[in-house]
């Protein structure tokens, strides 16, 4: 393994490993309709298509567990669809694990922060070839005021990254439709 290689990944580890949980985070205040606002990734093949991004929808649903579902809903070329992602609950409130069929691995997320009523930032990890970090924007509206723009912009950039890496993307159009069950579902 070559040196910068190493020193990335040294790097990239620590960015995610200083993050902790929403403090005294309660999943039922948290539950409810959010939308996807904001986003931060590092992946490479995110940038050519960033610009072709747009708000999306989803749903919080605790279960008896303690873990989450959460269905998202994005416009597409073909219409709206969904996707139905199982978050499991670990031992600290605020943190779940899911296991991803589209990439075959088991990926992380935390609330890092949270009002309940306005926004949320979420931290999702996972690893392939190298660690990958996202940070969404969540909003109780597809638009928020700009503190909150600019608190997420400034605790990506504090994650180290690149600002062409962070964006918000434009208001979708009515995506889900009023009613939630529409789209074509599959598990991700």
């Amino acid at each position: 393994m070559n040196i910068s290689v190493f020193v990335l990944m040294v790097c990239l580890i620590g960015v995610h490993a200083d993050v902790q949980p929403q403090r005294d985070f309660n999943l039922q205040r948290f539950a409810g309709r959010w939308y996807r606002v904001g986003l931060a990734y590092d992946s490479p093949s995110f940038l050519p298509h960033k610009e072709k991004l747009r708000v999306t929808a989803g749903m919080i649903a605790p279960q008896p567990n303690g873990s989450v579902n959460l269905t998202m809903w994005a416009m597409r070329p073909s219409g709206c669809v969904s996707a139905l992602y199982q978050y499991e609950r670990t031992n600290t409130p605020g943190h779940y694990n899911y296991f991803s069929t589209r990439h075959n691995r088991t990926k992380d997320i935390t609330v890092v922060e949270t009002n309940y009523t306005e926004y949320a930032l979420v931290l999702k990890n996972k690893r392939f070839d190298r660690e990958y970090t996202q940070v969404a924007l969540y909003g109780r509206t597809q638009k928020l005021r700009h503190e909150i723009i600019q608190k997420f912009r400034t605790f990506s950039t504090a994650r180290g990254f690149p600002r062409d890496s962070i964006i918000t993307p434009h208001v979708s159009e009515n995506c889900p439709p009023s009613a939630p069950g529409n789209g074509h579902g599959r598990q991700r």
